[in-house]
């Protein structure tokens, strides 16, 4: 399974639905506090169910929604690339499609509702019967499916639910009355619904920036803790702890029933008050044997305990050995590494192969990425597909960055509607497209001027321009020392009106 889209609402700053699209490798960008690690967060939550990095709690609800009484926060991830077949009850394997269970656009939408940011509810959002004879079907047990049946409608199997219901919207095919509806996946019949869909949802690591001096410091042990559920999720490797797993139950199951006999001889009465307490195969969690797994320095000392650009230094390169491990392999689970501001106490060196690791990965088979970054540098790295812009409005608007969207492709055009500023580089082709287009006379007319000083020949000859030639000319001629160097703030007020000038003439932000 992979995610198409994911939508907040009420969580956070996001205060209406808002939905962000997703491809294999996904950065967004956006001033602080702009709500980018809110996004990360939010999935953390969603597919590690508040046992990953994120816990959700009671300030995570929206303070506008709040106030007006409404406290369910909403977590919805859409995905595609779905399993062929699914056992949803305990009768026989079915589809999502025949469940009517996905939807219009054959997509599986799950919502997971938190009411005052408490215990979650999940729903499967779908294009489903709505026609009250063969509505609610999948809420409804064995026998109250065969009361539904008549003599005019044929089912081939009475014993399972799949059949029968696929009999009985087969019946009323013509009228099925299909509509946008929310189904509760606890209240199905199929009491294991949720956990065998959990089976084919993608594992999700949340990598932050900003971890704790700690013996766990997560940063260091959370690559090997994701390879531990990578190689866990191994089929033939899960048979054959299953099958473990069940050869200990056995023994353990022979030990007490012999103990029980023995006691027995002595006192029949508390035998007959005791019963073994074994736990079944299904619920042992295997990740946990294996909790202590790390990775140990010189003389056995924590890698945490190194300096903070040590340790994302071993983040980049397990992240470079999964590029190159999961374009090799086949038999894979699916994935999404979610990484907050890669750049963080890195070289410009170590980014760029950082950069260049994150994309060879995206490429993989069942593998997307997720980054958060403040970097002009990063995402300049970077193309235009693989950018989202966040920013504020009526409510949160996520802009996937395309060339179309600018008058011509510029990724300091993102990083100025990212971060606010920009530089000399972005200056210069602001002024080259106006140029280009043959429109500074337009645009110089009517705005100040300023004295600038020009040499030529070893005289000085002086001329009055605008702001905007002026900071063009010292940035063409350094070596001309004549004039008073401009400000950051005059370079940023230039950039603003040449980009309000090209927004006025050619339509474009």
């Amino acid at each position: 399974m992979r995610i198409k889209a994911v939508r907040l609402e009420n969580f956070r700053a996001y205060e209406t639905e808002t939905t962000i699209e997703f491809t294999d490798l996904n950065v967004i960008v956006g001033k602080n506090d702009i709500g980018k690690s809110t996004v990360l967060e939010a999935l953390d939550i969603f597919f590690n169910e508040n046992k990953g990095v994120i816990k959700i709690d009671k300030d995570d609800v929206n303070k506008k929604c709040k106030a007006n009484g409404n406290t369910e926060i909403k977590i919805s991830v859409v995905f595609e690339e779905l399993p062929d077949t699914l056992t949803i009850d305990a009768t026989n394997p079915t589809t999502l499609n025949s469940e009517y269970l996905l939807k219009e656009d054959g997509t599986l939408e799950i919502v997971k509702k938190y009411s005052n940011a408490g215990k979650e509810k999940v729903f499967i959002k779908a294009n489903h019967p709505t026609n009250p004879s063969c509505s609610d079907l999948l809420l409804k047990k064995n026998a109250d499916l065969k009361k539904l049946l008549t003599d005019d409608i044929e089912c081939e199997d009475k014993t399972k639910n799949a059949t029968i219901r696929k009999s009985i919207w087969n019946h009323f095919s013509t009228d099925l009355q299909l509509n946008t509806v929310e189904i509760e996946i606890a209240k199905l019949d199929a009491k294991n619904t949720w956990e065998q869909l959990k089976r084919h949802m993608p594992l999700y690591s949340l990598f932050q920036s900003d971890r704790k001096n700690s013996d766990g410091d997560s940063e260091v042990q959370n690559p090997m803790k994701l390879a531990v559920q990578e190689i866990l999720k191994d089929n033939q490797l899960r048979e054959s702890l299953d099958k473990v797993a069940e050869e200990v139950e056995k023994k353990l199951i022979e030990v007490s029933k012999k103990t029980l006999e023995k006691l027995n001889e002595m006192n029949p009465e508390i035998a007959d008050s005791l019963n073994p307490n074994i736990p079944s195969p299904e619920s042992l969690k295997w990740v946990d044997v294996f909790k202590s797994v790390s990775i140990t320095g010189d003389e056995d000392i924590p890698i945490n305990k190194r300096g903070s650009g040590v340790k994302r230094l071993i983040l980049l390169n397990f992240f470079r050995a999964e590029a190159e491990r999961r374009q090799k392999e086949s038999n894979i689970p699916s994935i999404i590494y979610a990484i907050e501001e890669p750049e963080t106490s890195q070289h410009p060196k170590h980014q760029r192969k950082l950069i260049d690791a994150f994309i060879e990965l995206s490429k993989a088979d069942k593998t997307q990425i997720l980054l958060t970054t403040h970097s002009p540098a990063i995402v300049k790295m970077l193309d235009f597909e693989h950018l989202q812009l966040i920013k504020d409005g009526v409510g949160k608007e996520i802009i996937n960055v395309e060339r179309s969207n600018l008058p011509y492709p510029s990724l300091n055009e993102v990083n100025y509607l990212a971060f606010g500023e920009s530089n000399d580089e972005y200056h210069n082709e602001l002024y080259g497209f106006i140029e280009s287009e043959q429109m500074l006379t337009d645009y110089k007319n009517g705005k100040e001027t300023m004295l600038y000083k020009k040499q030529w020949r070893g005289q000085i000859n002086e001329q009055q321009i605008v702001l905007s030639e002026y900071i063009r000319h010292q940035i063409h001629h350094p070596e001309n020392t004549e004039n008073i160097r401009f400000t950051n703030e005059q370079l940023q007020q230039s950039i603003g009106e040449m980009r309000i000038f090209i927004n006025d003439n050619f339509g474009q932000e």
